[in-house]
C-alpha cells in the first residue's frame, strides 16, 4: 500500500488553491482517480507556458520535473506546441491527468500542493 494521495485528491486540492488565490485552474483531461500521472501546464496570463510532471525522484520522493516542448529550455509561448505535446502523451496514457494553471508563480502552487514546498 502506498502513502501517496490519490491523483484525483491532489488535482482537486490544486484546483481549489489556485482558484481561491484568484487564478484560473482547469482540468484539460481527466485521468485515473487513484494512480494517474499528473501533467501540470503552467502559464501567466496566457503566456510563458511550461509543463511539469509529478514524478518519483531517485530517493523515492515526489517531485515536479519540467517536460515537453519547454523541458530544460524553460518556458515557451507556443501554446499549440504545448497542446500537441500533452495530447500525444494522453493518446499513449489514457490514465494521464492534464491540469492548466494560469496564475503568477504557478510552479510554487503546484509544488506546495503536491507536497514539495
Amino acid at each position: 500500500m502506498s502513502d501517496r494521495l490519490p491523483s484525483a485528491t491532489v488535482v482537486g486540492a490544486l484546483l481549489r488553491r489556485v482558484n481561491d488565490a484568484g487564478g484560473l485552474a482547469m482540468v484539460l483531461a481527466k485521468g485515473d482517480q487513484q494512480a494517474g500521472a499528473i501533467l501540470v501546464v503552467t502559464c501567466n496570463k496566457g503566456t510563458q507556458f511550461n509543463i511539469l510532471e509529478r514524478t518519483m525522484g531517485p530517493t523515492g520522493t515526489v517531485r515536479l520535473m519540467p517536460v515537453g516542448v519547454a523541458g530544460a529550455e524553460g518556458s515557451t509561448d507556443d501554446s499549440q506546441a504545448i497542446g500537441a505535446y500533452w495530447q500525444r502523451r494522453r493518446a499513449r496514457d489514457p490514465d494521464l491527468w492534464v491540469i492548466e494553471l494560469d496564475i503568477p508563480d504557478a510552479e510554487r502552487f503546484a509544488a506546495e500542493t503536491i507536497g514539495l514546498g
